[in-house]
Formats: structure tokens, sequence, C-alpha cells
């Protein structure tokens, strides 16, 4: 496997996960400028969507979405406890977690980064940042 990877960014967790399940791996970084791959691939030929991460399989099929890549790996190593086994409450909670932080938390951080961002959109997505977070420090 091959996981695609840009610095400091959200393919971290894909990191973390597959070392945790015990998987063998090649980490590939993927210059944020240029969209070249170390392996020399144009990145947007292994993932169009422009983003990481993705998770080239030994079949050579391509996995996005954090979402569906956590759980991949978890389902890979299932004795590395990474997520609850299929089918049950526990693994709907553990979707239902990862929804919730990849489209209301993630995704608004990337406008601050942004140098088109407009201060006054910056101040609206930190508001719902903000409310965001709060509610899952209640949550945990």
């Amino acid at each position: 496997m091959k996981l695609y990877y840009f610095s400091g960014a959200c393919s971290l967790a894909s990191n973390i996960a597959l070392r945790e399940a015990g998987l063998p791996f090649e980490l590939v970084k993927v210059d944020r400028r240029t969209r070249r791959a170390a392996d020399g691939l144009d990145y947007n030929e292994v993932n169009p969507k422009g983003y990481v991460p993705a998770l080239t399989l030994d079949s050579g099929e391509v996995l996005t979405e954090n979402v569906a890549v956590l759980q991949y790996i978890a389902d890979r190593n299932p004795a590395s406890k990474l997520a609850p086994p299929a089918g049950t409450m526990e693994r709907h909670r553990l979707v239902e977690w990862l929804g919730f932080i990849s489209s209301e938390i993630h995704k608004n951080f990337s406008q601050l980064f942004r140098d088109d961002t407009p201060e006054e959109t910056k101040q609206f997505v930190r508001k719902v940042l903000s409310t965001r977070l709060d509610f899952l420090n209640r949550a945990s």
C-alpha cells in the first residue's frame, strides 16, 4: 500500500492509523504546490480530487476520503481495535463522529488558511468552528 500525503494535512490521521494497525505501507509525500508525488507521479492522476489522503491498495485501487481510509485500515487488522466491529452500534457511532469531524470541523478550517478568503468570512468561520468545538468538548 502507498499513502499519499501533504505535510501538515489531515492525511496524518491515516498515517497514524496505518502505524497503529501495524500494516506495511509506503509513505509518499506530495508537493502541495506542484502536485508531484515523491514517487514521480502526477498526484492528480492518483486522486483527481487533488487532495489527501489517497491510499493506493496492493490491487491498484485507490481509496480516498479519511472516513473511508480510516475504516479500511481498521478493518485490515481488527485486532488493533482501531474501530468497533462492522454492523455494531458502536461502529455506526464511529462513522457519525468521523463524518462530523470531516464535514463540520475539518472543512471549515480550510477557509482560514486561504489568502483570498475575506476577513468577514474568516470571522464567521471562527464563530462556526467555536460552536462545533464546544459541542465536541461537551460530548467527550
